[in-house]
């Protein structure tokens, strides 16, 4: 674990084994802590680097004016700052829109993506109701402390047979939620809107999703299959939102097939 500064910000990460660089990009309600199955399982082909985003974990809090592309812009100059080249990015949740802000501003920074659980932003995959109930209900939460809202959002973040203690460790990181941290992400999440940057993607894409995901269900991961161009979609049957922590053996897998075939990214 460690902690630099990217454009006036402290920006806590961890970095593990060798090879091609692969980010990961945590969703909401959690920190890098959330990848702990993927370090330990991917680093042996990988150079795996794990970001706490602004807010969250180790990093410091950003301005309350920040949106997605000030997070893409402060991602890529971490990946400039750690020397990771053209690194493989995979994002979960509000990942997966981060990873595709961040092909949006800086499209020669990713040399593939791999779009778990993932929106094209909520104003760009949801509809206008949906958004506005559920940024209304977490802004509303962001004014009280995390051990009074956690347990009413577990029922989305994971299927049925999910088991007892991977529940916990996301209640473990979503009680060290800040508000400082989560306003932003949640105003800037809600606003975006990335569909025009789909059909533009020319980079190897993975989607991977739970059949069993009630935030981001199956339509969501359809259309942004339609419109990214070759991407591929893998759905995993009995998986909820938060796949990797859900299912990691499976989750491993898919990211480690996809990137193989790829093989090493250019320089």
């Amino acid at each position: 674990m460690d902690d630099i500064e990217v454009d006036g910000l402290r920006i806590g990460f961890e970095r593990a084994g060798s090879g091609p660089p692969l980010v990961l990009l945590h969703g909401g309600f959690s920190d890098r802590r959330a990848w702990r199955r993927q370090i330990d399982d991917l680093a042996d082909g990988f150079t795996v680097v794990a970001w706490d985003a602004p807010g969250y974990g180790d990093s410091a809090d950003p301005p309350e004016t920040f949106r997605l592309p000030d997070y893409a812009d402060v991602l890529a100059g971490l990946i400039d700052v750690l020397a990771l080249g053209r690194p493989h990015v995979l994002g979960l949740s509000f990942g997966g829109g981060l990873a595709l802000e961040l092909y949006r501003r800086h499209p020669h920074v990713p040399a593939s993506l791999i779009l778990a659980s993932a929106y094209a932003g909520w104003a760009g995959s949801l509809p206008e109701h949906e958004v506005q109930v559920r940024l209304a209900r977490a802004l509303r939460d962001a004014e009280r402390p995390p051990e009074e809202w956690v347990e009413d959002y577990l029922p989305s973040m994971f299927s049925d047979g999910v088991d007892p203690e991977t529940v916990d460790d996301l209640v473990a990181m979503m009680l060290d939620t800040r508000t400082a941290g989560m306003l932003p992400m949640l105003r800037g999440f809600a606003e975006a809107d990335l569909r025009d940057v789909l059909p533009r993607i020319e980079v190897p894409t993975l989607l991977l999703y739970g059949d069993a995901d009630a935030r981001s269900p199956l339509p969501v991961a359809e259309a942004l299959h339609a419109e990214i161009p070759g991407s591929q979609l893998v759905v995993m049957p009995g998986v909820g939102h938060g796949s990797n922590l859900e299912a990691p053996d499976t989750f491993n897998a898919h990211v480690r097939g996809f990137l193989s075939f790829l093989g090493s990214p250019p320089a």
